[in-house]
């Protein structure tokens, strides 16, 4: 069965295309710049989007390029239904959808639905009183003149998530102060945020990442969490403005909306819960589609811990008949050759990775192999998520693509290290050796063998430190965690490995593929 996606250059396959999918996360102003003013942007991205084809991957993800001040790179909303000037226009967005989709890319956008930009008209609005107000969360204050926040409620960069105003009422900011979180208990927000997934959908957008999927409906009556340091909760505890039940039923209508357009249009949640059950109730089937596997993510590089962390994911997503939706990175963590410890590490997940049962995301940069940028200079710092402490800032993972061994940039807004020569695009492509070349045998195998992608893994008796474990009929995946070689009793043809190998000998910190030939 073919359907037309509305706004699609060509016909896409309805084929429940997202619960196998690798998507490829694009960072706008990192990625690539189409008109050499340092900063990354649409038509930048729909120049590269051949490269992205090339490399193997079903979608694109693009995070905001909406009008926004930029107090958090975007993630700061002025305007939901247009295109920063210095991300390009409206016009570019339709060409990069329907280039995209010319080359049998999907492409998912994000949305913003728990806060706006301080400089979004309904807040400017908000700031003067009366009904328009009551959009936000504004509230009285404590103290014998109101001069305390309404409760201790922390913002996630750092000190209290309140600000007071000039009439004495204080609104709710659970990020930055230029964040202002709506009221999600008006109608009229519902009514807005459904105008806007439906304009983007008319463009012929096939899906919507959700910022803070967990965060829009907050605990009746806002009442204290009782401790500091409460960043250190998301996730892990129960939190009065995090994952409160009421978000599915705004989750549910969204879903309609969804399933209202034809190709299998999707929504994928970026959503903190404090166990794995609590976040499959965002994959239930009248839910969203995907939630990203922070657990996963937050895994050290130890054999049983990856283990377990991948039992409860797959048992807990199939209980509710969802994919897993594995990410190894993104915009807001560090790469994993720094987080792992070593490139040799990274490539192994990866492998390990795109393996497993379900989807995959892959953040940019992630297929060359880049480490952490952590000797910025002060000056060029930006994130205010480095207000909360100086090692949480996020603009290190934020480096701007080298396309070239000269960069590929005019003056990229973060420096982009000389040490990046050899590991940029130009240098890696066709390098049989490389990280890049690495992903692309990958992204081809798993495309080519119908063993991997959705469906389940059998795991496989191994020696102490390593994963072994099967795919339908004769795909292996052995990954060795230890800093020794192990010998491994193996079958098959070697498809592709993360080290060089000897025999079924796997080198330390690797990962290999096994498997019987298709023809």
């Amino acid at each position: 069965m073919t359907e037309l996606a509305e706004g699609a250059a060509q016909p896409v396959t309805a084929t429940r295309w997202w619960r196998d999918a690798v998507i490829y996360q694009v960072y706008v102003r990192s990625f690539a710049d189409g008109n050499a003013d340092g900063v990354g942007d649409l038509p930048g991205v729909r120049r590269r989007l051949p490269y992205l084809a090339e490399l193997g991957v079903d979608a694109v993800w693009l995070t905001p390029f909406y009008p926004s001040p930029m107090a958090d790179f975007g993630y700061d909303v002025a305007d939901y239904r247009d295109v920063d000037p210095l991300f390009g226009t409206l016009a570019d967005a339709r060409a990069m959808i329907a280039d995209a989709h010319a080359l049998g890319l999907r492409v998912i956008v994000d949305v913003v639905p728990n806060h706006t930009s301080d400089r979004h008209p309904w807040f400017a609005r908000a700031l003067k009183g009366g009904p328009d107000r009551e959009r936000y969360i504004f509230r009285d204050g404590r103290g014998a003149h109101g001069e305390l926040p309404p409760n201790d409620w922390e913002s996630i960069f750092g000190g209290p998530a309140w600000t007071r105003v000039a009439d004495g009422q204080w609104y709710l900011h659970l990020f930055a102060p230029e964040q202002p979180d709506l009221n999600w208990e008006h109608p009229e927000v519902h009514a807005e945020f459904a105008g806007v997934l439906r304009f983007w959908l008319d463009l012929g957008v096939d899906g919507f990442r959700v910022d803070v999927a967990h965060g829009m409906v907050k605990a009746p009556g806002l009442p204290d969490v009782g401790r500091t340091g409460q960043v250190r909760m998301i996730g892990a505890d129960v939190v009065p403005y995090f994952d409160q039940d009421g978000v599915h039923e705004i989750h549910r209508s969204w879903r309609r909306v969804l399933d209202s357009y034809p190709g299998e249009r999707i929504g994928v949640a970026e959503a903190w819960a404090p166990t794995a059950e609590r976040l499959a109730r965002y994959v239930r089937s009248d839910e969203l589609h995907q939630a990203f596997n922070f657990h996963f993510l937050n895994t050290p590089w130890q054999a049983g811990a990856l283990r377990e962390v991948i039992d409860e994911s797959l048992a807990t997503a199939g209980s509710v008949g969802a994919p897993s939706t594995w990410v190894l990175s993104n915009h807001d963590v560090k790469r994993p050759v720094t987080r792992y410890g070593s490139l040799a590490r990274a490539r192994a997940a990866a492998l390990l990775t795109l393996a497993l049962p379900g989807s995959a995301y892959v953040y940019q940069g992630e297929e060359l192999g880049l480490p952490e940028v952590l000797d910025l200079p002060e000056e060029v710092l930006r994130d205010p998520q480095r207000l909360r402490d100086p090692d949480s800032g996020r603009d290190g993972c934020r480096v701007p693509i080298p396309w070239t061994r000269e960069t590929g940039w005019n003056d990229p807004w973060l420096p982009i290290p000389g040490t990046w020569a050899e590991l940029s695009v130009e240098a890696q492509r066709d390098d049989p050796g490389s990280t890049l070349e690495l992903y692309r045998q990958a992204l081809r195998l798993r495309r080519a063998r119908p063993e991997l992608g959705d469906g389940a893994l059998t795991w496989l008796d191994s020696p102490y430190g390593t994963l072994v474990f099967t795919r339908g009929d004769g795909f292996t995946c052995a990954v060795n965690l230890n800093d020794h070689k192990v010998e491994l009793p193996v079958s098959g043809d070697l498809l592709l490995a993360s080290a060089p190998l000897a025999g079924g000998t796997l080198p330390p910190d690797s990962a290999a593929w096994w498997g019987r030939p298709l023809w």
